[in-house]
């Protein structure tokens, strides 16, 4: 049964609120002024809160000021029967879910009432997605390596300093450039990945920079690209190395003049986003081959963060096995499955030439090939290099 809570100064309103709202399968409690409803407030979870706004001691929209800044997230309705448009307007900058003037109609009541829970929900699944999310992308590791890159993320992320990120693959270069969007100044505005090794050349500055309707044969209408995508944001440009010289000169025009231009067009587009790129190539060998241009490089790495493989780091793997562990039988909706310290001891005398992705790829295989507990003969059966 969704829970109510009416904070007004009024008794006959709140009974008869009460009376109606619990009529519809409401569970009400009442506060009879703005302290005490604040009280209630950061005491109980609420899916809705219904508060008046002129009230003795505390009126309304002190309450829901104090509520937003404690991180209450449950919906508030004000109501008042001084309802004006600039009450209306306030109420809703300083956090309100909507205004309903007194006396209430009571039908609108009862859909801005369902409305305001269907977006508490939402906010709920939200906060949930978002934890599962940084859970996925965590950088597991007390190894001294992973230490040094966990303090420089912390300098390097509230700056506007290019990264860029070394390392082979699967060793987690996306993690870290995750971090860096997540602990920076943007880290509401959007993080755009772009894989360039998966982009086919003559796709690539249509990727980048978008292009307009008729630049070319299959243009059959205008896109954005992911430089604009990315606005006041961070645009992590994956396997950077790939990437052809002629699209090369073009980003470095991009971060240079802080504007870009989409295929087919001439009008130049500003934009403001902040470079993360990350190669599992020799950058500098790249560079002495000419593949790579050593002015785009000098642009981009401002910070050079080194990514260790996992042979690298084999402390680590005991950390990351757990890990690994706790996620998938999050995945999977079933019990962690225990492993035997044995079989821990054989995952740290292997090779893992695919790093990280590729010992995760493995507990998988472990979790659903053996019995209750994995054993050292699982690892031993399972476990191939």
């Amino acid at each position: 049964m969704p829970s109510l809570l009416i904070i007004d100064d009024e008794k006959s309103i709140r009974t008869t609120l009460r009376e109606i709202l619990e009529y519809e399968k409401f569970e009400i409690a009442e506060a009879k002024d703005g302290e005490e409803g604040l009280k209630m407030v950061l005491e109980n979870h609420y899916d809705v809160v219904l508060c008046d706004i002129k009230m003795p001691k505390m009126d309304g929209i002190e309450v829901l000021e104090k509520a937003m800044e404690a991180g209450v997230d449950t919906p508030f309705i004000m109501i008042s029967a001084h309802g004006t448009i600039e009450n209306a307007v306030e109420a809703t900058k300083k956090g309100a879910y909507d205004f309903v003037p007194k006396p209430p109609d009571l039908n609108r009541l009862l859909i801005t009432i369902r409305n305001a829970m269907d977006k508490g929900s939402l906010v709920s699944e939200t906060k949930v997605l978002k934890k599962k999310i940084s859970k996925t992308f965590d950088i597991i590791g007390q190894s001294e390596p992973i230490q040094l890159i966990h303090k420089t993320i912390d300098k390097v992320a509230p700056t506007e300093a290019r990264v860029f990120i070394t390392g082979p693959n699967g060793s987690g270069k996306e993690l870290v450039a995750r971090w860096l969007h997540a602990k920076s100044n943007r880290s509401n505005g959007p993080f755009v990945e772009v894989n360039c090794a998966a982009i086919p050349t003559e796709l690539i500055e249509s990727e980048l920079f978008g292009h307009e309707k008729g630049a070319f044969t299959s243009a059959i209408k205008q896109r954005i690209g992911k430089f604009e995508q990315a606005n006041e944001g961070t645009l992590f440009l994956d396997e950077i190395g790939d990437m052809s010289l002629a699209a090369q000169a073009k980003v470095l025009r991009a971060l240079q003049e802080n504007k870009i231009t989409r295929v087919g067009g001439e009008k130049d587009i500003k934009v403001n986003v902040r470079i993360v790129a990350a190669t599992n190539k020799d950058i500098q060998e790249e560079i002495k081959q000419n593949r790579f241009r050593e002015d785009l490089y000098h642009r981009l790495s401002v910070i050079v963060i080194q990514v260790p493989s996992l042979k690298e780091r084999k402390d680590d793997i005991a950390l990351l096995t757990e890990h690994f562990l706790d996620q998938i039988a999050d995945e999977y909706g079933s019990p962690k499955k225990n492993i035997d310290p044995k079989a821990v001891e054989y995952l740290q005398q292997q090779a893992w030439t695919g790093n990280i992705r590729e010992l995760k790829n493995v507990i998988e295989r472990l979790v659903i090939m053996s019995d209750k507990k994995i054993t050292l003969e699982d690892a031993k059966l399972y476990v191939k290099n």
